[in-house]
C-alpha cells in the first residue's frame, strides 16, 4: 500500500465502541460499499471529551472491535486515539492521519445525533475542510443540524434500521437478559468471559 494514499479513499469510524455491536458493524459494512473504500479505520476513542460516565477499560474496547472486524480486510483497527493523552479530539485525529496519507480522499463516518451536535465539536469548521462527512442516516433518529452545518456539502450513507444502542446491552447484561442478537458472537462471548458490564 502507498505511504502517501495517493488515489485511495479512506475512512474513519470513530466512538467508545462500549460494546461495539451490530450496529456499527452493518453501518462499517454499508460504508466500504458506498463510499468504495479501501480502508475503514475503527478509532476507539481514548478519553471522549464529551462523555461523562466512564468508559470500560481501553484494553477490553480495542479488543472487543478486533473481534467483531475479523474477516474484512479493509477493516483496520487504529490505535491513535487509546494512545493519546489527554483528551480524544477527532480534529486531532484527523490530522495526524492525514500527515501519514495526503494524498487520499478521507471520509468520516458518523451518526445522525453526532451530526446534530457536530458544531460543538472542537475545530469543526477545520474539520469539514478536511474531511467529507458520511451520516448514518437512521429513519427513527432525526435530529436539528446546525445550519452551519447543513451548509456544507457532505456525502449520506443510509444505515439499515436497527434498534441497537451501546447503552441498553450494558443494561441488558446488569439485568441478566441476553445480548446474542445485539453484538458479534465473539463479543458477547468476550463480555461474558470478561464480567463487563455488570455492575
Amino acid at each position: 500500500m502507498s505511504t502517501s494514499g495517493e488515489g485511495l479513499r479512506l475512512g474513519i469510524f470513530g466512538g467508545s465502541f462500549d460494546p461495539v455491536h451490530n450496529a456499527h458493524v452493518a453501518l462499517a459494512r454499508i460504508a466500504l460499499t458506498e463510499l468504495q473504500l479501501d480502508e475503514l479505520l475503527w478509532v476507539p476513542a481514548g478519553q471522549p471529551w464529551q462523555k461523562p460516565r466512564g468508559l470500560t477499560p481501553a484494553a477490553d474496547r480495542e479488543a472487543m472491535v478486533r473481534l467483531a472486524i475479523e474477516g474484512e480486510p479493509r477493516f483496520v483497527l487504529s490505535r491513535i486515539e487509546l494512545e493519546r493523552t489527554g483528551p480524544s479530539y477527532m480534529l486531532d485525529t484527523v490530522r495526524a492521519l492525514q500527515a501519514e496519507r495526503p494524498d487520499a480522499q478521507w471520509y468520516l463516518v458518523i451518526g445522525q445525533d453526532q451530526y446534530a451536535g457536530f458544531h460543538t465539536w472542537h475545530g469543526w469548521q477545520e474539520l469539514l475542510g478536511r474531511v467529507t462527512l458520511a451520516i448514518a442516516d437512521r429513519p427513527d433518529a432525526r435530529h436539528s443540524v446546525d445550519s452551519q452545518v447543513l451548509a456544507v456539502p457532505h456525502a449520506a450513507v443510509a444505515l439499515p434500521m436497527m434498534d441497537v444502542s451501546s447503552t441498553d446491552i450494558r443494561a441488558r447484561v446488569v439485568h441478566g437478559q441476553g445480548i446474542n442478537d445485539l453484538v458479534p458472537a465473539s463479543v458477547a462471548r468476550y463480555i461474558a468471559r470478561h464480567h463487563l458490564y455488570r455492575d
